[in-house]
């Protein structure tokens, strides 16, 4: 078997980004010694609130250069409240990431586990099983702080701009329906939904435009449209009748986090962000600096995470060992859950970081 050697760079960052990460990277080790085939030399980079704080930057130097040059980002989660740019606006340098390697593919998986707490009432919300496709780089989130792109700044007005390209959104269209079909190949629904405001705003009617020619291309994937605030409701109302919703930055970064707390919650959150030539990885979940560093921290969101980075790993390569590490650990996190054995502090359960960690290892 020939093995394959790939470079991550990891970002620990602030609050349990530290603890999830660090457990992160004991399941893939773990999983790399089950299936062999692969290697991952991991490149530590210092960015974060903290670091901010210590030295006056938000990323080492030379970081952001260091992380381009990896095949894959990991990213534990960056951000302290009382830590803050001099604009008033929270340490971002993963925002600039973003935009630097243009990840406008911003995938948020959402499913439903067995024995996890279930918000909705319905028997069918046991089969959530969703993907909200967020794009990253451009929406209203091109004015984010952090590039210092707002027209109007001043004691009496600012404004903030919402950019639609037809290069970044063909791109994202077309990662959204081919997702669908590798979901349809694995047994899911694979529909795409195109999520909205097209009866407001002219960059909106442009999104969907664009979404209408790219489906052309595709044809043997369902459709679907709704407008952003109708799809918050049906997240509520019905969310086990979708599959995978395309929709712009902020939209989906609100959605996102109302579906998690469909099936638990952040600590479930698994993220991926990806372009053409560049992914990262991390928890959709804050910093939470109060648990830090005390065994309270969930971290499946991460662990999942991690398992998105080998399966596109996999895909970059060609190396399916990597693919097969990523569906290990998912059978893993699934089966501990419909035991029972998993049972982490943040659902009301008795296992720590730490616990929950070797459980998932246990399995593997």
């Amino acid at each position: 078997m020939t093995t394959s050697s790939m470079q991550v760079a990891v970002i620990k960052g602030d609050g349990i980004g530290v603890d999830v990460t660090e457990a992160t990277i004991a399941v893939i080790e773990a999983v790399k010694e089950k299936v062999g085939g692969f290697e991952l030399d991991y490149n530590y980079i210092s960015a974060g609130a903290g670091y901010y704080q210590e030295t006056g930057k938000d990323i080492q130097d030379n970081g952001e250069e260091d992380a381009g040059k990896a095949d894959a980002i990991f990213l534990g989660a960056i951000g302290l409240p009382a830590i803050r740019y001099e604009d008033g606006t929270e340490i971002s340098p993963h925002l600039r990431l973003r935009d630097r390697f243009q990840l406008y593919a911003g995938v948020r998986p959402v499913r439903a586990y067995p024995n996890a707490p279930q918000k909705l009432a319905a028997p069918q919300a046991a089969g959530i099983d969703l993907v909200i496709l967020r794009e990253s780089t451009e929406g209203l989130f091109y004015s984010a702080a952090v590039h210092d792109r707002c027209p109007v700044e001043n004691n009496e007005e600012v404004q903030d701009v919402m950019r639609i390209t037809r290069n970044t959104t063909e791109k994202l269209h077309n990662f959204a329906f081919r997702l669908a079909q590798k979901r349809k190949s694995r047994g899911k629904l694979g529909k795409v939904t195109c999520v909205d405001k097209a009866n407001v705003f002219k960059s909106m009617a442009f999104f969907r435009q664009i979404f209408d020619e790219r489906k052309a291309n595709f044809a043997d994937v369902e459709v679907g449209y709704n407008y952003v605030d109708a799809q918050a409701l049906d997240l509520i109302r019905r969310p086990w009748e979708f599959d995978v919703m395309v929709t712009e930055n902020i939209f989906g970064d609100i959605l996102s986090d109302l579906a998690g707390g469909l099936v638990g919650g952040m600590g479930m959150a698994s993220c991926a962000e990806i372009g053409d030539n560049h992914g990262l990885f991390q928890p959709a979940h804050g910093s939470a600096p109060d648990i830090m560093g005390q065994d309270k921290a969930n971290p499946l969101a991460a662990i999942l995470s991690g398992s998105l980075m080998l399966d596109y790993l996999s895909e970059k390569s060609g190396n399916q060992s990597l693919a097969d590490a990523a569906q290990l650990i998912d059978e893993a996190v699934y089966a501990g859950f419909e035991a029972n054995a998993i049972r982490p502090m943040e659902f009301g359960g008795d296992m720590g970081t730490q616990a929950v960690t070797k459980e998932v290892i246990a399995r593997i």
